[in-house]
């Protein structure tokens, strides 16, 4: 079995990325690896300013977000004993910067992700997340399926 030093888990908000964090907490104690858990602020959907377009949310929200996210996140790894853990904070595509920028960034050799996250929309038009994860990462991937989701759908 492959013992990791790096485990990356990219996180969301959503359900399956909750089970995503869980299971890459535990590999990553097991393994004695650092944690990094990742969010990536989706550029590409959001405006540079609120005043311009009231209806969507800003850059400056959205990163804002990510940061409460994180925290919650950190806390909770170290709520169960796990200190080695760092948060990832990045504006750009997720898509592109989880497997690939990210990961060479922080040397990791797994990617945990969920099967799905909170996007439905762009899911169904142009593909997931985790399945441009699993295509373009040049290290190992686990994918969490929330088998209560699962059902549902």
């Amino acid at each position: 079995m492959a013992i990791y030093r790096n485990v990356m888990v990219a996180v969301d908000g959503s359900k399956e990325a909750d089970g995503a964090f869980s299971r890459a907490l535990k590999i990553a104690a097991a393994d004695g690896a650092k944690l990094h858990i990742a969010h990536v602020v989706d550029t590409r959907s959001l405006t540079p300013m609120d005043q311009y377009a009231p209806y969507n949310i800003s850059i400056t929200d959205a990163e804002s977000y990510g940061g409460k996210l994180l925290d919650e996140y950190v806390e909770k790894a170290k709520m169960q004993g796990y200190e080695n853990v760092e948060a990832v904070l990045q504006s750009g595509s997720p898509k592109r910067d989880l497997p690939i920028t990210l990961a060479d960034k922080y040397n990791t050799d797994l990617i945990v992700c969920g099967a799905t996250g909170l996007n439905a929309v762009e899911r169904f038009l142009i593909g997931s997340v985790s399945e441009q994860i699993v295509r373009n990462a040049h290290c190992d991937v686990l994918v969490v399926r929330d088998k209560e989701i699962s059902r549902e759908s």
